[in-house]
């Protein structure tokens, strides 16, 4: 992080940047739950970890049973293999996916090999320069055959010894930059969720709760909502707030008639995404609330997007989702403004101090 943003108060935005350089993709989120399960029991909540890794944290209180949730793992890639010159030929870490991984913009990142016992420094490379120049026709996009990963090895064996292996994970690495009150790096997604219920837990009037609050940070989101699909049930919890990055249409190449969010202008209720409508009873306190604070929020819908909401409404589970805007989703530069953060911490902090009744019957 640059020195204008280490010499800010400690806040919410440097604890999403502490989250933000610890690596954990898909199926290796152990240094995102560890730092949640150490942190959030510091700051007096009951915390639970469930078979499968997902950590849950509780704070009593008389009313309804709440839930606010987040994911932990990253983007990323997965070792398919590594050849004889001892370059890393990677799979994609997610869920289906697609043969290119050309949108994502890993090419000249900065790599980390989640190997045995070992983090391992490299590039994302492909080929380049003067060599494309001798081809007939410079391929259009970037299939997965086509990226690999430099770790310095001038062998397998080079590259196994300093403990790349197959199915090792892998991030891009880029250290996280301020731009005015903005902040770009990788996974804002979904680490913003955690730094917000860290920050609310730690600033959270406990005399004044209105409910009785679960946190809970998820495994393998990225892949399809995994750690979500058995997280709770309505006998555990009454409602909940999924918490996640949002696309956003404030940029070039964006039609702000498809996404009429931007950034700086406040946290996004989300009516529905790809997978599910989410729960207008819970939206409609959010967007009171917000109004009888005087917090500003955008509201939206997002096509192409999933987030763990949806299981937890397939667990019978009535869910919102709040999202925070980000530019450049899925890539080494997602991009945040500590407005929306700030936003966002207020809603929640007086979500769950306002006194509320419990659901009324149906999801109207």
């Amino acid at each position: 992080m640059g020195t204008a943003a280490a010499e800010a108060p400690r806040s919410v935005v440097e604890t999403l940047v502490e989250l933000m350089e610890l690596p954990g993709p898909t199926g290796q989120e152990e240094p995102i739950l560890a730092w949640c399960r150490d942190r959030w029991r510091q700051l007096g909540a009951a915390v639970r970890v469930s078979p499968i890794g997902n950590v849950l944290a509780h704070v009593p209180g008389d009313g309804p049973r709440l839930l606010l949730q987040g994911h932990a793992d990253e983007i990323g890639f997965v070792v398919k293999s590594i050849d004889a010159c001892g370059f890393v030929w990677l799979d994609n870490a997610q869920g289906g996916g697609g043969r290119f991984v050309h949108d994502r913009y890993p090419v000249g990142q900065p790599a980390l090999v989640l190997g045995r016992n070992a983090r391992v420094p490299g590039l994302f490379a492909t080929t380049t320069g003067h060599i494309l120049t001798t081809r007939p026709q410079e391929p259009a996009r970037l299939a997965m055959n086509d990226l690999f990963v430099d770790v310095g090895a001038s062998s397998k064996a080079d590259a196994e010894l300093l403990g790349v292996h197959v199915g090792a994970g892998v991030i891009w690495n880029p250290p996280t930059r301020r731009l005015g009150h903005r902040l770009f790096g990788k996974a804002v997604d979904d680490r913003v969720a955690l730094a917000l219920m860290t920050h609310l837990l730690a600033e959270l009037d406990r005399g004044a709760l209105a409910y009785d609050l679960t946190l809970a940070a998820t495994v393998q989101e990225e892949i399809g909502l995994v750690g979500a699909s058995s997280l709770v049930t309505p006998a555990d919890i009454d409602l909940a707030i999924a918490i996640d990055n949002g696309p956003i249409g404030d940029y070039p190449g964006v039609d702000p008639r498809e996404m009429p969010v931007s950034l700086g202008k406040g946290p996004t209720l989300v009516y529905k995404d790809g997978w599910v409508h989410y729960d207008r009873r819970i939206l409609n306190q959010l967007r009171e609330i917000a109004s009888s604070h005087a917090i500003p929020i955008q509201e939206s819908t997002y096509p192409g997007f999933g987030s763990d909401g949806a299981a937890l409404i397939k667990l019978g589970i009535p869910t919102a989702l709040l999202g925070i805007s980000t530019r450049y989703t899925h890539s080494a530069f997602e991009m945040v403004d500590e407005r929306d953060l700030f936003g966002a911490l207020e809603l929640l902090k007086a979500f769950v101090t306002t006194p509320t009744q419990p659901l009324p019957l149906g999801p109207s």
